[in-house]
């Protein structure tokens, strides 16, 4: 719990790309901000973009970057926010995007360098994208640097350290920050009956859904080939719906040719996940790549049993609860399918749902915030 002890008022840069109210990093972003604020700080924000409203009290500083491409942009943004920063007397930089220049990274993305060595040839590594992409982050991690490092699970730091061969003293492994109150408002009973019904469900139909805006690495596609591989009869009485902001037509084309297209409702962006969640009987995340999952633990917190990928970082908090099913890597759709089919069964995610509920009673879900702005005035 955090004290009040006379904490002498900061001025903070936070400072992202891109500012999307339902993205997990941006919703981490915007937790940790207010918190800051409610602490008595002033806070100012360098963006490229900003979507959706803007909290009173904030200054929001938007960059017009440079560029053709988007690693163009996001160097002209850091070399323009770099040059802006070292005008002004912040007491901290934080930024939540590798750049120059930081006091603290909230690392809410896989290791770069990690990730093209294991998706691409060495020629990338000659690509003008690779270049800009690496040169950000080794102005974070760089060993000789002093940027503190805000982890959100603990496999990335040893990739981090691989790398770039960064002092361990620098990372710092943070609790996870879910507003519980958000999620569980209004009644669960309420909300299960109106979300059901406007969605034309009965309640002997399974709700099955998924949330995330990067439809392609969140893997809709797995899903929908999970639903397809279902027994008729199983298949017959499940809906997927997917919650989240992108391009829907590659999906719907894929449902239409597995004959499945009337099982699919893409519901665009939404700020009531939780009610959504609260009138699922599953979650499926079965996420290409995926560094923490901020999704999986409301899903727990509301009682919502899960079925992930192994890969996604918050994965083994469904583990410990054994709240779902965990598909082991490498990854085959099999092992999916197989895990979707068993998931349907109702008293398995009877047990599920409440393992679930005594896990996100009795583990720390919730005090990122609080966490970051301590370190911040420690710092």
């Amino acid at each position: 719990m955090y004290i009040n002890v006379g904490q002498i008022p900061m001025r903070l840069a936070f400072c992202l790309f891109k500012y999307y109210p339902f993205g997990g990093l941006e919703r981490d972003f915007m937790k940790i901000a207010l918190e800051c604020q409610r602490r008595g700080h002033a806070i100012d924000v360098y963006t490229m973009a900003w979507e959706g409203e803007v909290p009173a009290g904030f200054s929001i500083k938007r960059i017009a970057a440079k560029g053709m491409t988007n690693h163009a942009r996001c160097n002209s943004f850091a070399q323009q926010v770099t040059a802006i920063i070292a005008k002004n007397n912040y007491d901290l930089v934080v930024g939540f995007n590798r750049m120059p220049g930081l006091d603290v990274y909230f690392a809410a993305d896989v290791c770069y360098a990690a990730q093209a060595q294991a998706k691409h040839s060495p020629w990338y590594r000659f690509t003008p994208r690779y270049r800009t992409y690496a040169k950000l982050e080794q102005a974070v991690f760089a060993p000789e640097l002093h940027t503190e490092i805000l982890l959100l699970v603990e496999p990335e730091k040893e990739r981090y350290k691989q790398y770039y061969a960064t002092p361990e003293r620098r990372f710092h492994l943070v609790p996870a920050g879910i507003d519980k109150t958000q999620l569980l408002s209004p009644p669960v009973s309420q909300t299960r009956t109106e979300i059901r019904q406007s969605l034309g469900m009965g309640d002997d139909e399974i709700l099955i859904l998924m949330v995330g805006s990067d439809f392609k690495r969140k893997g809709v596609d797995r899903a929908i080939r999970a639903i397809a591989a279902l027994p008729m009869t199983a298949r017959q009485k499940v809906r997927l719906a997917v919650i989240g902001k992108g391009q829907t037509a590659p999906y719907t084309r894929l449902a239409q040719k597995l004959g499945i297209a009337d099982r699919l409702i893409f519901l665009g962006a939404r700020n009531n996940v939780g009610c959504y969640m609260a009138a699922a009987d599953l979650l499926l995340h079965p996420a290409y790549q995926e560094t923490a999952g901020m999704v999986l633990l409301e899903a727990l917190v509301v009682g919502l049993p899960i079925v992930v990928t192994e890969n996604c970082g918050y994965a083994f908090h469904a583990q410990r609860a054994q709240a779902g099913a965990v598909v082991s890597m490498p990854f085959a759709q099999q092992k999916l399918n197989q895990s979707l089919l068993s998931a349907l069964n109702r008293e398995q995610r009877k047990i599920w749902q409440q393992n679930a509920l005594y896990y996100a009673e009795n583990t720390d879900l919730y005090s990122l915030p609080i966490y970051a702005a301590n370190l911040f005035e420690t710092l």
